[in-house]
């Protein structure tokens, strides 16, 4: 049904959000509201409202074609502009025709729940639909184990436990659970999944891929299917646009080339071609051509080619030769690169110059939370001095553009709430449990001691038995993570509570009161959460963390603390048998004079919100059988050290785990 010009001046005069309401409800593109301030031009005529690109029957390019012919270049600036949602003024969203929205690592409603995080997108959204052309945002989170930023939501193994599951089917059910949770309250994109194969484990995002192993790392990339689903389901309500990071190499630094005080991340991939395409670069080629991964995302790090370190390092947010000439060129990449957190900042030169070779290089999309306003005014400067092209803007729009309209936004733009009462839902919270009972790694099991019987006496010790926090890392809540920040869910303690209700369980966690002789003792240790560069081995601790009450975390070590090792060293010399488990994002070093005392020694990983998932094995209700997705060092001084390394001799091998029925 078309509507007349005369029917469309009858509404002039609304409210910006109130115009946007009625245009969406009656078909109509929507306006600013009259009179306010704007940076785009306005100028142009409002489409009518069976425009060609309005239109749900016609196919996507032609319907892309249309909408970009009647753009400013103004409002296809916007489009290319994504802004940090707490950074953004009430209107901003209309004036600047901003085409993304994204909330970083902590950015939450005031109330932090599913509803409140609809809300506050549906609000956003519709101060888009205010614009000329009415044109949806994208909006993005980072959901690398489940939507993380958001309470209530189901929090999954970190992918690192996942690569021990060796399960891609399980995967790829973790994403359809993850893209509907997080469709239901409002984002319609998640920067994940890391395709990365770290290569050295003192790199503090090691945890956020699958493992050492490309091949593994191809194996789990069925994730990108659960959330988008096959091509063509990108529209339903509960799938979301896929981004595979960090192109390329983020996990193949070179410790101590990392920026300021990081230690190795944001560092340089030292490396000739042949290595870079065999440790980064082959695991993009199915992520594209298999999985039609609708985005991509380059690295902080940066790329020497000559191996020894001499040669001139290229930042990955700038390397022509890799996003346009072998992903978008010769890969066939139809999707949007959108930069890093502030990424183009990493490339060399003033502002201008930074802006100018990001997108050059062929990035469609900045990323620059706070530095929106500059890089819109930056970016009108840069192509009306002729430095970047039309044909680049265009470019990059119509990926932009594509994604919207395959995910049915100009159709249906709100928050689709169908699933929101299934946000943390029983049966999403039992596939977490699930994963990570799988996630286990038997490492040792000296005179069978596992699976326990689930009677007598059990004591429990250890920092990380009864922490939620510790045990879903960081990317919880905040950016780093927490020791203190409670998800709904299971810690491990409860979970032991919970599987062995026969037993006469006792906890201390740092083992000060009495170990029975006659005890079954569990120690649960590990590392407190991390992420980038904070998570570096000998990088900066971490200065503040409102849900540590303000306790600044040392620098990371990949050692246990004192506190820890004091734990298990009574434990084990106490009980008449000791269970160790480190709930890590990584392997942590054991000295064998320490391993010697332990009866069982079990890699626990970032299990999540549902530390019962690590009891099951333990107790028989399921069998152990994870394998090692990383290698496990014998000392620090063995770091980096993978499979296939010259002279490699381990603790324990890539691939190993010892395997055990269930016995209930």
């Amino acid at each position: 049904m078309s509507h007349s010009a005369s029917s469309r001046r009858r509404l002039v005069g609304l409210p910006g959000l109130a115009l946007a309401a009625v245009m969406v409800a009656t078909g109509l593109p929507a306006t600013p509201a009259q009179g306010q301030e704007t940076a785009v031009a306005s100028a142009t005529e409002i489409p009518a409202a069976d425009a060609a690109y309005r239109n749900r029957y016609l196919p996507i390019d032609t319907r892309v074609k249309d909408l970009l012919s009647r753009m400013t270049l103004e409002e296809k600036l916007g489009q290319m502009l994504q802004a940090e949602r707490a950074s953004v003024k009430p209107g901003e969203v209309t004036t600047l025709a901003l085409g993304s929205l994204l909330s970083g690592g902590g950015s939450t409603p005031a109330e932090n729940t599913p509803t409140a995080w609809a809300d506050m997108i549906d609000g956003y959204q519709k101060e888009a639909l205010a614009t000329r052309l009415g044109i949806p945002i994208l909006y993005g989170i980072d959901a690398v184990h489940g939507n993380g930023n958001e309470y209530g939501a189901t929090i999954f193994p970190h992918h690192v436990g996942l690569g021990a599951t060796r399960n891609p089917a399980l995967v790829q059910q973790i994403g359809a659970i993850t893209a509907q949770e997080t469709r239901a309250t409002g984002p319609q994109w998640v920067f994940s999944p890391a395709v990365t194969a770290p290569q050295d484990e003192r790199w503090g995002r090691s945890y956020e891929g699958f493992g050492e192993s490309v091949d593994l790392v191809i194996s789990m990339e069925t994730e990108i299917t659960g959330l988008q689903g096959a091509p063509g389901m990108l529209s339903r309500n509960d799938k979301v646009l896929a981004t595979a990071k960090h192109f390329a190499g983020d996990g193949f630094t070179t410790y101590g080339t990392g920026t300021g005080d990081y230690t190795i991340d944001q560092g340089v991939t030292q490396t000739n071609r042949k290595k870079f395409w065999d440790k980064a670069l082959r695991q993009y080629v199915p992520a594209v051509k298999k999985y039609d991964v609708g985005s991509i995302m380059p690295s902080y790090s940066s790329i020497d080619w000559t191996e020894d370190g001499l040669g001139n390092p290229i930042n990955m947010h700038e390397n022509e030769e890799l996003i346009t000439g072998w992903l978008k060129e010769k890969q066939g990449f139809q999707g949007i690169v959108i930069s890093d957190y502030n990424g183009i900042q990493h490339i060399p030169g003033d502002y201008a110059t930074q802006v100018r070779r990001g997108v050059n290089a062929g990035i469609d999309m900045l990323m620059e939370p706070n530095d929106f306003r500059k890089t819109f005014t930056t970016l009108k400067s840069e192509v009306d001095a002729g430095r970047i092209s039309s044909a680049r803007i265009d470019d990059a729009v119509t990926r932009i553009l594509r994604a919207k309209f395959q995910l049915g936004l100009f159709e249906n733009p709100l928050t689709p709430r169908q699933h929101l009462g299934e946000v943390g839902s029983a049966a999403h919270h039992a596939v977490a449990r699930t994963a990570a009972a799988q996630s286990q790694v038997l490492l040792k099991n000296s005179k069978k001691t596992l699976p326990l019987s689930g009677k007598g006496k059990i004591y429990v010790a250890g920092s990380n038995a009864n922490s939620m926090g510790n045990q879903t890392g960081g990317w919880t809540i905040t950016w780093q993570g927490g020791s203190t920040n409670v998800v709904p869910g299971t810690t491990i303690l409860d979970g032991i509570r919970k599987d062995a209700p026969k037993a006469a369980v006792t906890f201390s966690e740092t083992a000060s009161t009495k170990v029975p002789s006659d005890a079954t003792g569990i120690v649960v240790v590990g590392e407190t959460p991390y992420a980038e560069g904070y998570g570096d081995v000998g990088g900066p601790g971490w200065p503040w963390d409102k849900a540590d009450n303000g306790v600044p975390r040392a620098s990371q070590t990949m050692e246990l603390s004192k506190a820890d090792s004091a734990a298990i060293d009574k434990v084990c010399t106490t009980a008449k048998r000791c269970v160790v488990v480190v709930v890590s994002g990584r392997p942590v070093i054991i000295p064998p004079k320490q391993l010697n005392k332990i009866d069982s020694l079990v890699a626990g990983w970032l299990p999540g919100s549902e530390g019962i998932g690590v009891a099951d094995p333990m107790f028989g209700l399921t069998g152990y059988k994870g394998k090692l997705p990383v290698t496990w060092p014998r000392s620090l001084a063995q770091e980096p050290i993978n499979v296939g390394d010259k002279n490699y001799n381990p603790l324990y091998r890539y691939g190993h785990g010892l395997v055990t029925k269930a016995t209930q």
